[in-house]
């Protein structure tokens, strides 16, 4: 049985899609959670639907991922005020599609600035926190594009690449305090992102978006999209003292989609 009970959890893009299925699934399991997002009415929202669910008290930290120094600021001053965060879950809206040959300098900037940059300071600001506790979790939501790069996400490709070995590195260096760190590797998951992906292959190739989200799910041999909440349910187990000797993994949650092992 997974539990987190006495385990206090940041999950960052926790309003909408499979942060905040994370988000409301720890909670359940009895983490207290803080949420972060940019928009704080759907902060506040959430928090209010996570505390009548879980019957517990959340917090959110309202901040948008384009100052990362603004951020990292304010996780860590309330850190300082709550306590030590033993499970940190990285989750950032993709950069834009689009062929990579196309990408401006400045769009890799923004999504290494974005995803890079602020995983680095939100666990600057929490593993102090975690090897006082001697337990700690950070686990990363990327893409399975570190496996098999996607077609027409180039950018997004390059910086979850980036992050992948950004994470294992750090599951060395930070292995021997109790702190472990993996990546999880969502496929085509039902959320806004994917149906914005087929829209935008449809415009590249003039097809019926229908269509292209059927060529999708073929894709797939379990045959349809995932549901957030099954990208919830592993980050759960990772996070869990269950998981205590999985460390620096790359791990798809893709209904078998990806044809490498």
């Amino acid at each position: 049985m997974i539990d987190l009970s006495g385990k206090r959890a940041l999950v960052c893009g926790s309003t909408q899609g499979m942060g905040r299925a994370c988000a409301f699934e720890m909670a359940r399991l009895g983490a207290s959670v803080t949420l972060v997002a940019r928009n704080h009415d759907s902060l506040c929202e959430t928090c209010e639907e996570l505390d009548r669910s879980a019957g517990q008290t959340h917090a959110t930290i309202c901040q948008d991922f384009s100052d990362p120094q603004a951020l990292g600021e304010k996780v860590r001053a309330h850190v300082e005020e709550t306590g030590p965060i033993h499970i940190l879950l990285n989750n950032t809206g993709g950069p834009a599609g689009g062929p990579i040959l196309n990408a401006t300098p400045e769009a890799f900037a923004k999504a290494f600035s974005q995803h890079l940059v602020c995983n680095q300071l939100l666990t600057q600001a929490v593993v102090p926190g975690m090897k006082a506790e001697t337990f700690g979790r950070i686990i990363n939501i990327i893409s399975t594009s570190v496996k098999v790069p996607i077609p027409g996400l180039g950018v997004s490709n390059t910086t979850r690449g980036a992050v992948a070995s950004w994470a294992k590195t750090l599951a060395g260096e930070l292995g021997p305090f109790g702190i472990t760190v993996n990546n999880l590797l969502p496929g085509f998951i039902d959320t806004a992102r994917i149906y914005d992906v087929i829209k935008a292959r449809a415009k590249q190739t003039d097809k019926d978006p229908g269509d292209v989200q059927a060529m999708f799910i073929a894709q797939i041999p379990t045959g349809r999209f995932g549901n957030p909440k099954e990208v919830a349910n592993v980050a759960c187990f990772l996070a869990s003292p269950a998981a205590s000797y999985v460390n620096g993994i790359n791990l798809p949650v893709d209904g078998g989609r990806t044809p490498t092992l």
